[in-house]
């Protein structure tokens, strides 16, 4: 909204009354609705779209949880390189602890199972990598989660952690308001947030929040405007949310907030559809995590990639793929005046299409007819996701580049498999397969975001901070509008930071005093 449009931080009157206004309805939203309700606060809970879950519900469902606090917090210093204060992580780890048991609670309310992964260390063997687990929620008597939310995929137990939240949510009576954005927050010409305008389905209204807002309303993967603004590379496709256009990063900028990690997202490489309003992109499918020293590569990747130019510019198969497989994409050559790798493309042969699907889909969109990626990778060549030849200058042609580079990338990269030599890019031998058997199938490759880790900075207690690292008063984050990585991510914690970051943020919230008495 701009001009005449953008309601007034500043109102005569306000139309409804709560303790805690909570803004979107993931896990942290959940969790912070939860936290703010059993604090004794009347607590309102808002989601934008129309459907709930954010992308939280298309996760993977396994919260990271730490066994022992002192590794784990070096752990998190080392991998996010200095980029978030040594104090946050350590109460972030502190809360991280109790999340055992608190997830266990949770669960109660609708006698859902859980099961613990033990021994599934982090992504880098820095200090502590061992010294993590995930619990997952396998099992709800009586319910399928795919009759009860139609409209959303999750890869493994995502849905079934969010039937947890969302169970708990509803047996406290929490108010929930669906297709109701929040548009700006309101500070009555103070220095402190007083409430927020929401536009819902009865039109603008203001609403007066006593102890606090808490903005649990995710990032900007669905925001191309501010992607060009905070990243080099474009376009990039989101995976699976059409709601996540940055709406908390812009209220809470708007009041004074500063910003951190706003270059850094969960993202691979994958396919765009080929019907150009489909919003989402489709990522690879997704191979077992490695971690370089400790745990081998050992699942055989069908594919390479070639760049514009025909040749073989990245590490296919990194140690967490589904995080930085987008980050070799990065580059703009100013000699050439291009981004040579966006798009790139994947290259595999017959032995490859045969081995197993391509591609894979997550979502939650009740508005669109999802796409479901075919078994045998044969709906995708007939409707051009992947193209087909039947000799490499074939592929050369469909690619624009010149056939004896093709030709040659293609023929060492066999004669690596062969000899089993070391790759130059660092692709893991046990990983590569011989392209060789044709026909051959060709597939554009794009960045694809999952989530973004950017947004407002918070502390500890995740109070939202001004650029003097002062909080702006009663104004709290959660989940990934503002989370704490900033260089490498950890798997199964984007989870972990909706659960401690809504528990906090609930909490602190419903302890304040009203500022109006």
């Amino acid at each position: 909204m701009c001009g005449s449009k953008t309601p007034s931080q500043y109102v005569d009157n306000f139309d409804e009354e709560y303790d805690v206004v909570v803004v979107g309805f993931g896990y942290a939203g959940g969790a912070a609705a939860i936290a703010a309700h059993d604090g004794g606060a009347k607590t309102l809970l808002i989601e934008k779209m129309p459907m709930p879950g954010g992308i939280s519900i298309c996760a993977g469902g396994g919260v990271r949880l730490a066994v022992d606090r002192d590794p784990v917090v070096e752990h998190l210093w080392e991998t996010n390189d200095g980029t978030t204060p040594r104090a946050i992580i350590e109460s972030f780890v502190d809360e991280m602890m109790l999340l055992d048991d608190y997830l266990e609670e949770l669960c109660k309310v609708n006698d859902a199972t859980t099961i613990t992964i033990e021994g599934r260390g982090a992504n880098y063997p820095f200090t502590g990598f061992d010294q993590m687990k995930f619990v997952e929620v396998d099992n709800i008597p009586g319910v399928d989660v795919l009759k009860e939310y139609p409209h959303a995929r999750s890869h493994r137990n995502g849905t079934k952690l969010f039937k947890v939240v969302d169970d708990n949510v509803k047996t406290r009576g929490i108010e929930v308001r669906f297709s109701t954005p929040a548009r700006r927050l309101i500070t009555q010409n103070t220095n402190e947030v007083r409430g927020l305008w929401v536009d819902g389905p009865d039109g603008l209204k203001s609403i007066k929040a006593t102890k606090g807002v808490i903005l649990a309303c995710g990032g900007f993967e669905a925001a191309p405007e501010m992607q060009r603004q905070f990243w080099q590379i474009y376009p990039v496709l989101s995976a699976a949310h059409q709601g996540n256009t940055g709406d908390g990063i812009k209220m809470a900028t708007d009041v004074g907030a500063d910003l951190w990690h706003m270059w850094h997202y969960h993202g691979t490489y994958g396919f765009r559809h080929p019907d150009p309003d489909y919003p989402f992109g489709m990522r690879m499918k997704r191979h077992p995590d490695w971690v370089p020293t400790k745990k081998e590569a050992d699942i055989p990747m069908a594919w390479i990639l070639a760049d514009k130019h025909g040749r073989r510019f990245m590490n296919e198969y990194q140690p967490y793929t589904q995080d930085t497989g987008h980050r070799a994409l990065d580059f703009y050559d100013t000699s050439k005046m291009e981004f040579p790798y966006v798009p790139c493309f994947m290259i595999a042969d017959e032995n490859g299409r045969e081995r197993y699907q391509f591609g894979a889909t997550i979502y939650n969109d009740s508005t669109i007819d999802p796409y479901e990626w075919s078994k045998d990778n044969l709906k995708e060549v007939q409707n051009g996701i992947l193209k087909k030849a039947d000799t490499i200058k074939e592929l050369a042609e469909l690619i624009g580049c010149e056939f004896t580079t093709l030709e040659n990338t293609i023929n060492d990269y066999n004669a690596s498999v062969d000899s089993g030599a070391e790759d130059p890019l660092g692709r893991p031998p046990k990983t590569r397969l011989k392209i060789k058997r044709p026909p051959f199938y060709l597939g554009e490759i794009w960045p694809v975001v999952s989530n973004t880790q950017g947004g407002p900075r918070h502390n500890e207690k995740y109070q939202i901070c001004n650029a003097f690292n002062q909080p702006i008063p009663r104004l709290y984050a959660a989940g990934e509008c503002g989370g704490i990585w900033g260089f490498l991510y950890l798997a199964g914690a984007n989870l972990t930071e909706c659960f401690v970051g809504g528990r906090v943020s609930g909490r602190e919230a419903s302890a304040m005093s009203d500022w109006d008495s």
